[in-house]
């Protein structure tokens, strides 16, 4: 059985395949997204949904419900104890989750990810099927040839695409058929998460927090209204009862009727792939690079991956950028990836170092005094804004305008009208943000629009937006320069002040 051809289709229904399906509805592009289980995932997995995504999410509309589903600011703080019963030996804020910041118009969110998939799922319209599996991809002249396994009926087809967006997780099948290696740890641990009910208020309700790291695993709460859930080394006996695990984890100090709920084995993965495309797929997320959950990095990664591909996929599938656009993928994401994954390396091994320094102190006889053990994060183990916000591109489809970058920081986000970064945020009245005016479109930010519209000749789609004057110092323009912002919200290129004749936006683009 053949099915009718899509333009692109999406392998994995978790948050960055339904990402990738909500963008590329808003470029009218025709899709089909395919996941192998029966339903979205039951499982909290992911924790954090950082600034830079709920910026994302805003462009996409939903970013007011994903915050309404969430806890309140309060939760995002880590904390450190013996056990949950015991008092904190440290906690350290989550930078741009906590409290605003002033670098952004929104606020990361502390949420289990079983509550933000299903606003994903309904921020499109497109058609998804559960219960299909990919088992086999072949490259075609005008794309691709999937054959699809439905696992409901038991039947078989053969979906024609022009791309393939993988975002099929660590185990990717997609990966594995296209012959990508990965480099890497690989497997660093095998996990248990247990999913219980419990009234854990007395020990949690006056010390809110997002994550409270034990010497007996790691709890978390998973919604404002109740439940928790507990992760862990998977424990050698195979007969064990978690009701009993959880109960010993929390500590004495707990008197809690433990009622587990649900249980998953999975395995913590460090790894990047060799490639990010290859023919006509390409992967995304956990597929391109799965990084220990330590930070909250994976998935925001892989939000950010699509959110810089779904525009490049719809400019060449509507004939107004070259396919050669769609190496740029790769150039530019795949340095990220890299960065990433030591970042999440980086907060697992201060993790470690706290958690030794506990250790450590117990042994010379100190009990409960923190002030008496050094924190060893140095306050960064959350303060990640630099490569939350910070990440810039140099590729083709970046104009580089000669300027010195920065020096790379993880921590560190420095506001920058540089060719490659984020553009960064400015308020434009009526609570409206410069980043509120970047959509389905390339934008032109400068001054005096007027006369930029005037001497701007290009057939990418275009708006022009007045940037206010107090602010044109921080993008390194004069009172006639501009910057042109990519759909994904990152400088394409920037002219201190207006050149002396026609602009061809498209040039110097690789567009």
């Amino acid at each position: 059985m053949t099915d009718a051809g899509v333009e692109v289709l999406i392998v994995g229904g978790g948050p960055v395949g339904l990402t990738a399906r909500a963008l590329l509805e808003r470029w009218g592009v025709r899709t089909l997204l395919v996941e192998r289980h029966r339903e979205l995932s039951p499982f909290p997995r992911s924790r954090l949904v950082n600034v830079r995504s709920m910026e994302i999410f805003r462009q996409l509309g939903i970013a007011d419900t994903i915050r309404g589903r969430a806890f309140g600011p309060e939760f995002g703080r880590v904390r450190f104890r013996e056990t949950l019963g015991d008092a904190d030996f440290g906690t350290e804020a989550m930078v741009g989750v906590h409290a605003p910041i002033p670098e952004s118009p929104e606020i990361g969110v502390v949420t289990s990810q079983d509550r933000l998939e299903p606003t994903l799922l309904d921020a499109a319209d497109t058609p998804m099927r559960f219960e299909v599996e990919l088992v086999d991809l072949s490259e075609e002249s005008e794309g691709v040839a999937a054959r699809l396994a439905d696992h409901g009926s038991g039947t078989e087809s053969v979906v024609r695409a022009r791309y393939v967006l993988a975002a099929d997780g660590a185990n990717s099948t997609v990966r594995q058929l296209l012959g990508i290696g990965t480099t890497g740890p690989g497997s660093v641990g095998d996990v248990a998460t247990v999913v219980f009910d419990a009234d854990l208020r007395r020990w949690s309700a006056d010390q809110p927090a997002g994550v409270y790291f034990t010497a007996r695993g790691t709890f978390t709460p998973l919604y404002p209204e109740g439940g928790w859930a507990w992760f862990g080394p998977i424990p050698h006996d195979p007969d064990i009862d978690y009701a009993a695990l959880v109960t010993r984890a929390l500590g004495p100090a707990i008197d809690a009727h433990v009622e587990v709920l649900r249980v998953q084995h999975w395995v913590m993965n460090a790894f990047v792939a060799e490639h990010l495309r290859r023919g006509s797929a390409f992967l995304a997320g956990d597929a391109a690079h799965a990084v220990p959950i330590l930070g909250g990095l994976g998935m925001n990664a892989g939000v950010a991956d699509v959110h810089n591909l779904c525009w490049k996929l719809a400019g060449v599938l509507r004939g107004w950028a070259a396919p050669s656009l769609l190496g740029t993928y790769e150039t530019e994401r795949l340095p990220v990836a890299h960065r990433t994954l030591r970042q999440a390396v980086a907060n697992a091994e201060r993790v470690r170092r706290a958690q030794l320094a506990r250790r450590e102190a117990r042994e010379l006889g100190y009990t409960t005094a923190r002030t008496e053990i050094e924190l060893p994060w140095s306050e960064r183990y959350f303060n990640q804004m630099g490569l939350v916000l910070g990440v810039a591109y140099e590729s083709e489809a970046i104009r580089s305008d000669g300027s010195t970058a920065p020096p790379d920081s993880d921590a560190v986000y420095l506001p920058t009208g540089r060719p490659g970064g984020r553009m960064p945020h400015c308020p434009l009245g009526s609570g409206r943000s410069a980043l509120d005016a970047i959509g389905e479109w390339f934008t032109l930010f400068g001054p005096d629009p007027v006369e930029w519209e005037k001497r701007t000749a290009t057939t990418l789609p275009l708006r022009f937006e007045q940037l206010p004057q107090r602010y044109t110092d921080i993008y390194g323009i004069g009172p006639h320069g501009a910057l042109l912002v990519r759909p994904d919200g990152h400088i394409a290129a920037r002219w201190p002040d207006a050149p002396d004749d026609t602009v061809d936006l498209r040039g110097p683009l690789n567009l």
